[in-house]
């Protein structure tokens, strides 16, 4: 296998491994009230809540107004089923990266940039809306541990336009 081969094979697996995460990410929006029960009943069974009581009772108040919505406010979390498309459409921009890496760098970049914009957003918005600062921690590991593998794909997409030769678009 060619240098050239084994750079782009390596910067497709990065490329899966993100896109399946943003994927994922996405369709653990749609179910938000039963994951936040299922969460719940975690915290309260298990060691885990006892020793993780802000946590726990961070959870107990989201999962409260969650149910106050689902009851009384249900278009509220349309919200949140937008929130899931919206990582879902995202996740398919990268197609064009995986068929042709060098031409399609830019949704990389773009992607890049996105995982920076989470950062001010938690900062500004989290204070706003009333969250913790160490939830607000949690969110912005999302672009942070999000652009690892980003600014891994970009390199690698750099040293293959070097290269100079078109990639192969698979079947």
């Amino acid at each position: 296998m060619s240098e050239r081969n084994a750079l782009l094979r390596r910067t497709r697996v990065w490329l899966a491994v993100f896109v399946v995460c943003l994927v994922l990410s996405g369709l653990t929006a749609f179910p938000l009230v039963h994951e936040l029960h299922w969460t719940q009943s975690l915290l309260h069974h298990t060691p885990i809540g006892d020793r993780l009581p802000g946590l726990t009772g961070w959870i107990d108040r989201v999962g409260a107004g969650v149910d106050t919505a689902d009851a009384d406010y249900p278009f509220l979390l349309y919200g949140t089923d937008w929130l899931a498309f919206a990582h879902l459409v995202i996740a398919v921009a990268f197609y064009g990266v995986l068929r042709d890496p060098v031409r399609n760098v830019w949704v990389v970049e773009f992607a890049m940039i996105a995982c920076a914009g989470i950062i001010p957003v938690a900062l500004i918005c989290g204070p706003l809306r009333g969250i913790p600062f160490w939830w607000s921690l949690i969110d912005m590991s999302f672009g942070v541990f999000g652009v690892i593998p980003l600014y891994v794909v970009r390199r690698n997409i750099k040293v293959l336009e070097a290269m100079g030769e078109r990639v192969p678009v698979p079947a």
